[in-house]
C-alpha cells in the first residue's frame, strides 16, 4: 500500500449513496413536520392575542328616567376578559342622581363582607341584612361592621345614556 495514494483517496468528494440520501431526506422531513407543529403551538403561548381592546365604558340605562335622591338599581352587561376566553356577564348598580344632577352608580356588594345590600325607602338608607350595616344615600357608613363607604363605578352621562366606568374601590376607614 502505497501511503501517498491513501491520502489521495480520502481527498476526494464522498460519494453520495441512496441510504445517505434518504437519511437526509427522513431528517428533513422530521424538521418540516415539527416546524409546521411546533410554531403554531409557539406562537400561541407566547405572543398575546389579537383582541380588539374595547371601551371599559358600558350603558346602563336612561338618566332622564331617574328621580333626584331616589336610588335606583340597574342592570347591564359588561365583557370580562379572562386570558383567550371573553365573557358577558350581567352587572348590576345602585344608580343615585344627586340634587345637584350628577349621577353616582354604587357597586351592589356591601364593604363588609361582599353581601347585597338593598334600599329602604322608608328609613332613607342602604340597608345590608347579613351583619347589619348601613349606608346613607352618600355612601357613608352609617353604623355596622362596614369597614369603609360604599365602593363607586366611575359615571359619565353621553346625551341621555348614563355610561358606567371601571370599579373604584372607596378609601380609608370610617370613623
Amino acid at each position: 500500500m502505497d501511503p501517498v495514494r491513501t491520502v489521495a483517496e480520502s481527498q476526494k468528494a464522498p460519494v453520495t449513496t441512496r441510504r445517505s440520501f434518504y437519511v437526509v431526506a427522513i431528517y428533513g422531513l422530521w424538521g418540516i413536520i415539527s416546524a409546521a407543529l411546533g410554531l403554531p403551538a409557539l406562537i400561541y403561548l407566547f405572543v398575546p392575542p389579537r383582541m380588539r381592546r374595547q371601551s371599559e365604558w358600558v350603558d346602563a340605562g336612561d338618566v332622564t328616567q331617574l328621580a333626584s335622591n331616589s336610588p335606583v338599581e340597574m342592570t347591564f352587561r359588561r365583557n370580562r376578559v379572562d386570558g383567550w376566553k371573553v365573557t358577558s356577564e350581567k352587572s348590576t348598580a345602585w344608580v343615585v342622581k344627586l340634587p345637584n344632577n350628577q349621577v353616582v352608580a354604587y357597586a351592589p356588594q356591601c364593604t363588609h363582607l361582599g353581601c347585597a345590600y338593598h334600599w329602604d325607602q322608608g328609613k332613607n338608607e342602604f340597608i345590608c341584612p347579613c351583619h347589619n350595616s348601613l349606608f346613607s344615600i352618600e355612601g357613608k357608613v352609617l353604623d355596622g361592621p362596614a369597614p369603609r363607604p360604599l365602593d363607586r363605578y366611575q359615571t359619565r352621562i353621553d346625551g341621555k345614556q348614563l355610561l358606567v366606568g371601571p370599579l373604584q374601590s372607596s378609601p380609608g376607614q370610617t370613623a
